[in-house]
């Protein structure tokens, strides 16, 4: 299977033409493209109808993740109802499974990486943000367990690892992703994992374990050579 991934479109109605003219030729690089969050920019459904436009005019099965520019007018349950009928298959600690690669996603949630990450000690706060962490890799363990598929892939939008955020100001670092979700990863031994969220990160990095991890951020992608507004990953 290839899978065609990318993350942090941003979209607002003016970008559509420019995002239709990018992702014109994506049905004949993949038979899957998957979105690892930020697909709006502000989360309100005047900007999702007109991405669901372009999107289901690609005509491939799409996969996606909220980020955490979706959730910022805390209407996502909107935009997903919208997007699951569009047909866009919409992964919230749940799994999906075609022609034997199984999908499991959630958003994710910040806390740090190694031995920097956040523990739930001290102030109430703390560990409401700890719990929140707690809560979204506790979200991908439950759907790693509902595939029975010979591959896995992961797709979340904050980082499971640290090297794919480097580039990134080094104070940011604990707030683009977590390395709890990398744990999960290892443990169900995914083929590989996507997630968006660090524009100026790196575009790939491993797990501990050997776990491939690609940062599909659009500006990531788009400063290569050549550019392409998604990376295509064969399974």
């Amino acid at each position: 299977m290839r899978i065609a991934a990318t993350a942090d479109l941003h979209f607002s109605p003016q970008s559509y033409a420019k995002l239709k003219d990018q992702f014109e030729r994506v049905r004949d690089d993949a038979d899957v493209l998957v979105l690892a969050g930020d697909l709006t920019n502000y989360g309100r459904p005047d900007e999702m109808e007109p991405l669901l436009n372009v999107l289901l005019r690609l005509r491939i099965p799409t996969i996606a993740v909220l980020g955490n520019h979706d959730c910022e007018s805390s209407r996502e349950e909107e935009l997903c109802r919208m997007m699951v009928a569009a047909g866009i298959k919409v992964l919230d600690g749940t799994a999906y499974e075609r022609d034997g690669v199984g999908f499991a996603g959630a958003k994710g949630f910040p806390g740090g990486f190694g031995r920097g990450m956040l523990t739930a000690f001290g102030e109430k706060e703390i560990k409401a943000f700890v719990q929140a962490s707690l809560d979204e890799t506790l979200k991908l363990e439950r759907a790693l367990t509902m595939l029975r598929t010979p591959k896995i892939v992961i797709v979340t939008h904050y980082a499971p690892i640290c090297e794919t955020v480097e580039g990134e100001r080094p104070e940011i670092f604990p707030f683009l992703g977590s390395s709890r979700l990398a744990e999960v990863i290892d443990r169900h031994q995914a083929v590989v994992a996507f997630h968006g969220h660090a524009h100026h990160g790196k575009p790939e990095g491993k797990t501990i374990g050997g776990i491939p991890v690609h940062n599909v951020a659009l500006s990531i992608l788009m400063a290569q050579n050549p550019p392409c507004p998604y990376r295509v990953v064969e399974v």
